[in-house]
């Protein structure tokens, strides 16, 4: 199967400004995504969609184009994913790609590497008109020790069940934002609503998702201490 990476970075971000091309240990943020899609795809298969000329210069810097700059209807807070990964894709096809999948890579994920890129390409194989969606194990599970408050302010369960042990409760699965790949015609005609959804389990290193100060704080600490999945 023939793939496209697409990589979305929008130039606002209110958690921590500029995240995208903030140096993270003597690298751009988004640089540490595009490396590891340039490891596993052809340069002309790989796409960084932004509003930003700030993120594309950045990006062009390291020797991958950026062959457009996303609409502005596309780069606000309101703009869907679908839309923006649909718009991608229509200027791929213009550009004379052929594909079969697409590969969302998010640049919040700097753990994630080429060999997690490539297990899910292979999982995603056994089940192509799928989207598979990386996560990572939950530590919290609604079966044990998520709590919801009632009409009362009494806590209950937030999902009722028999089960005593936390090791006898089902398990169940962050989406961690990493890796989603997904069939491109079915995505083009129906979007993710369509698609049936199957996993891709990374650890919770690999899984460390840039939102927040705190985590910007915890993903600098484990680099400078060498410690890295790439």
């Amino acid at each position: 199967m023939k793939y496209l990476a697409v990589i979305t970075a929008r130039g606002g971000s209110k958690g921590i400004p500029g995240k995208n091309i903030k140096h993270l240990v003597g690298k751009p943020l988004i640089l540490y995504t595009v490396e590891a899609a340039r490891k596993v795809f052809q340069d002309q298969y790989v796409y960084v969609s932004t509003d930003s000329q700030e993120i594309k210069e950045v990006v062009e810097s390291s020797g991958l184009g950026v062959p457009f700059l996303r609409p502005a209807e596309l780069a606000t807070d309101t703009s869907s994913s679908e839309d923006v990964l649909k718009h991608a894709i229509k200027e791929a096809v213009k550009k004379g790609l052929v594909f079969d999948a697409v590969v969302l890579l998010q640049p919040t994920s700097p753990f994630r590497n080429k060999e997690h890129i490539q297990s899910a390409i292979i999982e995603f194989e056994k089940h192509p008109d799928s989207l598979l969606l990386s996560v990572t194990q939950a530590r919290e599970n609604p079966y044990n020790t998520l709590m919801e408050e009632d009409k009362d302010g009494f806590l209950q369960k937030s999902k009722q069940s028999n089960f005593t042990r936390r090791q006898d409760c089902p398990s169940v699965w962050n989406v961690n934002g990493a890796i989603y790949i997904f069939p491109m015609n079915e995505f083009m005609k129906g979007g993710f609503g369509t698609l049936s959804k199957r996993k891709f389990v990374m650890n919770s290193l690999a899984s460390i998702d840039i939102d927040s100060s705190l985590d910007w704080t915890v993903a600098e600490s484990l680099l400078k201490a060498g410690i890295s999945t790439h």
